[in-house]
């Protein structure tokens, strides 16, 4: 929240003060409202179940590109990847919350981004799913986990 939100990002407080929790999160902009939203949508997510002809179309219109009818076979790899992890191979995927549901989809592809993704190395992977093409790439996956739910 302090990164991307539209807060201050930094708080002062003096040693010898009370410290007042609430008093910081009302100046770094941390509202409870915005985790009750959080929640709400990942619930929303959790309960939407999905059919197995969903599954790819999903993850053609994450991961594949818009531009281009055809997919390459590093795509169809990587879409693979995350569906193997999606059916059950990855981390939480029997789950109730995830298994056959969106969440478990935007899961499916966040394990692939943060964990197995190709790279040159592991500071270039976190790099990449902070900031770059991996942030991206989740950012696709939330988007379209909820227009799912919409």
């Amino acid at each position: 929240a302090v990164a991307l939100g539209s807060g201050a990002g930094a708080v002062k407080v003096p040693h010898r003060s009370v410290f007042d929790a609430e008093a910081v999160k009302q100046s770094l902009g941390i509202t409870v409202s915005a985790w009750d939203e959080f929640m709400y949508r990942m619930k929303h997510l959790s309960n939407r179940s999905v059919k197995d002809s969903e599954v790819r179309h999903f993850l053609l219109r994450v991961m594949g590109d818009p531009d281009t009818a055809s997919i390459s076979k590093g795509t169809e790899r990587n879409m693979a990847r995350v569906q193997a992890l999606y059916d059950g191979q990855g981390l939480g995927a029997d789950l109730a919350s995830s298994k056959g549901t969106a969440y478990g989809l935007l899961t499916a592809v966040t394990q692939f981004v943060d964990h197995e993704r190709r790279a040159r190395s592991q500071d270039n992977r976190l790099d990449s799913a902070w900031f770059g093409q991996g942030a991206a790439l989740k950012g696709r996956a939330l988007n379209q986990a909820l227009l799912m739910v919409a």
